[in-house]
């Protein structure tokens, strides 16, 4: 089930998870120490995860990262995109992989899907990396589902081309690596007339922001006594020192580390990221 990889640390696999549906997986070798599951944010792919993984590998432990359905090059559903259903295939990847428990590290909306992981399937989870999500509940901060479709909706890339949206992102993302910034036009695809379209359809975005408008991440970490290493952004992401800290003091076992950047940060500063994980990674060991 394994295909040519993308570079010489990677390689590319596809995983069923039922009625014919498949996620894609790009997988790392280790070489000892607990492996790591990397779990992309809404609207993002895998590969954002690249130069992050790679430093892992560097210090020995293998990974898997995910396109969650509907994302990067997983197959395009209609259903399936609750908490539940979720977690459901992030557990299926691991044991389709690795076979062993993870590390698992999410970013924004997928922050919030490993921390259901570990909740749904603790048996799965050795530790979890939040990066920059896992805390993030937008009922707090809208109130009624109206606010946050009438905010939160994607914008339209239609009237755009590869070369513009290329020179587009090279503009906004300054500090982003070449590989960071390959990764960032993976979230969208080319149509046969030229434009470029994102790769999650947007009335899935859409059914994702209702399930996260919904989610209580406050009870899904209140019984977790695994280890948790928070990154929170100060900059353009969702992190708020009062939700943060509301959070915090929730679960049983967290570490809170502020960092000054983009609300990528995974990839805007993967060797800050990375160095956090393998704190995290220590100390499971430990």
């Amino acid at each position: 089930m394994t295909d040519a990889g993308r570079s010489e640390e990677s390689a590319s696999m596809r995983i069923p998870i039922g009625n014919g549906r498949m996620l894609h997986a790009l997988l790392r070798s280790g070489q000892g120490g607990p492996p790591f599951l990397f779990v992309h944010g809404l609207a993002s792919n895998a590969r954002l995860w690249d130069e992050v993984a790679d430093a892992i590998a560097a210090a020995g432990h293998g990974s898997v990262a995910i396109d969650q359905r509907g994302h990067g090059r997983s197959s395009q559903t209609e259903e399936g995109y609750d908490f539940a259903t979720l977690a459901a295939d992030l557990a299926a990847a691991i044991d389709a992989t690795v076979d062993v428990p993870v590390i698992a590290a999410g970013q924004s909306w997928g922050a919030n899907v490993v921390l259901e992981l570990a909740a749904r399937h603790p048996d799965r989870v050795l530790g979890l990396g939040l990066i920059d999500g896992g805390f993030i509940r937008l009922a707090d901060v809208f109130p009624s589902w109206d606010q946050v479709r009438s905010t939160l909706a994607p914008p339209s890339f239609d009237h755009l081309t590869q070369p513009r949206l290329r020179a587009m992102m090279r503009e906004n993302l300054a500090g982003f690596s070449d590989t960071a910034i390959a990764a960032q036009l993976a979230n969208f695809e080319e149509t046969p007339d030229g434009s470029v379209r994102a790769r999650l359809r947007r009335h899935n975005h859409m059914t994702i922001l209702r399930q996260l408008w919904s989610h209580d991440p406050d009870a899904a970490v209140r019984n977790l006594e695994i280890p948790i290493r928070m990154v929170a952004v100060n900059g353009d992401g969702p992190s708020r020192p009062e939700r943060v800290e509301a959070f915090a003091a929730a679960a049983r076992s967290i570490t809170v580390h502020w960092v000054d950047g983009h609300h990528d940060i995974h990839a805007e500063q993967p060797q800050v990221v990375a160095g956090i994980l393998l704190e995290l990674a220590r100390e499971v060991s430990s």
